[in-house]
């Protein structure tokens, strides 16, 4: 408690007024993609559709060893990234453990903001916050993208569909389960997005507003003015 006392005087309001804006561009870049997508075609609102046509195919084949081999696959780059979360958290935790060496190292990099010790600590429990996020939600992905594999494994043969209605109603449930597994990829992989503009708070508080707001700029050109969703959208 004396720690954040202290943090909540030493910490300047340009650097309080960063951190909210990154979380504000954040959460609400997240909002307005989703309430987007309802209004016109968007990357992840696309490919959902294709998960769902693919899903319909499936029922059409015999044997879906195909099927299976490609959630797996998708559901190895979740593993991937998970994976990598651990290892940039361990890294973080580290720097915490020796906080006055890493401070002296990033006070050599030029342009790098002088701060007390107080505030590097909080720059990298924020970073590595962050960092935790995208585990929580690879992980999830991943346990989602398990599900999906339960359910093409659990349909019924090709010719014991009773009718279209029945394989329609397969395709929603498991095209639906695998867009909720690429949306939770999809907001570990933001969270990605989002490290560089904490990063950039090292060099200083206005540095961070304006790689945030790139980064936001740069989710919303991919999300929604992209070659892939052009090539999705024909």
């Amino acid at each position: 408690m004396d720690k954040l006392f202290q943090l909540q005087h030493l910490l300047p309001w340009a650097d309080w007024a960063a951190l909210v804006a990154l979380f504000s561009a954040w959460v609400g870049y997240a909002v307005f993609a989703t309430r987007r997508s309802l209004q016109r075609p968007s990357f992840l609102a696309s490919s959902n559709r294709v998960r769902r046509l693919w899903m319909l195919q499936s029922t059409h084949r015999e044997v879906r060893m195909l099927d299976g081999l490609v959630v797996q696959q998708m559901s190895s780059t979740a593993s991937f990234f998970a994976s990598t979360s651990i290892l940039i958290i361990g890294a973080l935790l580290a720097v915490l453990g020796a906080t006055e060496k890493a401070s002296d190292l990033v006070r050599e990099i030029p342009f790098a903001a002088r701060t007390s010790l107080l505030v590097f600590d909080f720059k990298v429990a924020v970073l590595a916050a962050i960092f935790v996020y995208a585990f929580f939600r690879f992980t999830w992905s991943i346990r989602q993208y398990s599900v999906g594999v339960l359910l093409v494994a659990a349909a019924p043969e090709a010719d014991h569909f009773k009718d279209d209605a029945q394989r329609e109603a397969f395709a929603d449930r498991a095209g639906r389960v695998m867009g909720l597994a690429a949306a939770s990829f999809n907001d570990g992989l933001r969270a990605y997005y989002m490290s560089f503009a904490a990063m950039a708070w090292f060099f200083s508080p206005w540095a961070m507003m304006v790689v945030t707001a790139g980064v936001v700029l740069v989710l919303y050109r991919r999300e929604f003015h992209s070659e892939v969703l052009r090539a999705l959208t024909l």
